[in-house]
């Protein structure tokens, strides 16, 4: 070309959960069935839709005003009553004036940090989520600056470790929360977002709340908003419909801004966020005009805590499973509905292997494993989708230094979900036991 077309930082765009697809794919075309644990589709997972939700949705379809634009940002009647659910919580309060719909909150997240100056940081958990990590890092031509989120303390944050690198990092202008996370499932206790606030409030930063799964926990665990303990401090959440209706096609996201007259640039950056949406004129109105309806049907609740438990009960089936299998720390999931399965490094080496009769299987694996500077997880999700059939994702490509994989936990059919994971259980020992034969 004449002249580089590719801006810096762009090539740090990465999303393994959906690349891992392609290799998939590979193994599907040779008559292979997968058992697809790469992403959270509900819908993927056999998750049924309420006849009740369906016919909400089809009535808005048979009306001709369901198929013409929305206010820029968001339908009133929607943010109106958004921002009322955010009130009742008691904490920051917020108007219809402050929230602004995006399609879906890849849609939101993008625009995020493309409106922030160049310079600017904004420090996220490691493992992260990696549209968050990609947009970081694309759009500061860098890696991305994040805090460590630690395995061997329920992956609760590691607090000393985001102090001193806000502290010593003054291009750090805000902190990324994910809670309840992607990808661990962890969720955050009321004194650690507190934390969070002691220290956005020294350095004066903005807070980022990614909380599309605030209403998925389970075995008794409830998430705590960001806006019931932000005070008078700037913030911005981020929700959407995706996980929770279930709807993850609607590609439906929303921002909830907190404390917008907080600081001045705080007010530029949420009126230049609704600007660039002016421009795009709308989001999709569907599934926007269907939240009230949907939030506020009478089945609603005992939907979503129906939905809840038997997340639940499949985090305790996954633990039973995988809970004591030497060479891996497990956590137990307490929202969402992923865990992240880290190896013990000390077990992992390069000579490690599953079985794999097929020989067209094998032509494939030795391709792929032909990649350069490969990490030692990300070979062991390779040997297990030639092998096992299954479709996970490496941590190391969570934008983390630890080795391991995310796998969901939203397969309906719970003798389907208990099959898979014992035959993940006998996957990795048998991995971890191919060159290292003192294991058990």
């Amino acid at each position: 070309m004449r002249t580089l077309l590719l801006r810096p930082g762009a090539e740090e765009l990465n999303y393994e959960i959906r690349g891992i697809v392609k290799k998939a794919r590979q193994v599907e075309a040779l008559g292979y069935e997968i058992t697809w644990e790469n992403i959270g589709d509900p819908i993927q997972k056999h998750n049924i839709v309420p006849s009740w939700m369906k016919e909400i949705v089809s009535d808005l379809v048979s009306q001709d005003s369901t198929y013409g634009y929305a206010d820029s940002k968001g339908v009133l009647e929607t943010r109106k009553f958004l921002a009322g659910l955010n009130n009742q919580k008691g904490g920051s309060q917020i108007t219809a004036e402050d929230i602004l719909f995006f399609n879906g909150l890849g849609d939101a997240i993008a625009k995020v940090y493309q409106f922030l100056t160049p310079t600017a940081r904004i420090i996220g958990p490691s493992p992260a989520y990696s549209t968050h990590s990609s947009a970081e890092a694309a759009h500061a031509n860098t890696a991305p600056i994040t805090y460590t989120l630690d395995p061997n303390n329920q992956w609760l944050p590691d607090m000393e470790d985001l102090y001193n690198k806000v502290k010593y990092n003054p291009s750090i202008v805000g902190i990324l929360i994910i809670n309840p996370d992607n990808p661990t499932g962890m969720v955050y206790p009321k004194e650690v977002l507190e934390g969070f606030v002691k220290i956005a409030k020294e350095f004066k930063l903005l807070l980022i709340a990614d909380e599309i799964y605030q209403n998925i926990t389970y075995n008794g665990v409830k998430a705590v908003a960001l806006s019931e303990v932000i005070g008078d401090l700037p913030g911005i959440s981020l929700k959407g419909i995706s996980k929770e209706f279930p709807w993850p096609g609607s590609r439906c996201g929303w921002m909830e801004f907190y404390n917008r007259n907080a600081s001045k640039e705080f007010a530029k950056f949420c009126q230049t966020l609704e600007n660039a949406k002016m421009i795009e004129v709308c989001s999709t109105i569907l599934p926007q005009l269907s939240i009230p309806k949907i939030m506020s049907h009478p089945a609603y609740v005992e939907y979503r805590q129906e939905a809840n438990e038997k997340i639940g009960r499949r985090s305790r089936i996954m633990e039973e499973i995988l809970g004591k299998i030497p060479g891996i720390k497990f956590n137990p999931t307490k929202g969402a509905f992923y865990n992240t399965v880290v190896f013990d490094e000390t077990y992992l080496d390069s000579k490690q292997f599953l079985p794999i009769e097929d020989s067209k299987l094998q032509d494939l694996l030795d391709g792929w494993l032909k990649e350069e500077n490969m990490p030692l997880d990300k070979r062991f999700v390779y040997y297990l989708l030639a092998s096992a059939n299954i479709c996970v994702v490496p941590i190391s490509s969570f934008c983390s230094d630890l080795r391991g994989f995310r796998v969901t936990l939203l397969e309906e059919d719970e003798a389907v979900f208990r099959q898979t994971f014992e035959r993940l259980g006998e996957a990795i020992r048998f991995y971890l036991n191919s060159s290292k034969k003192e294991l058990v």
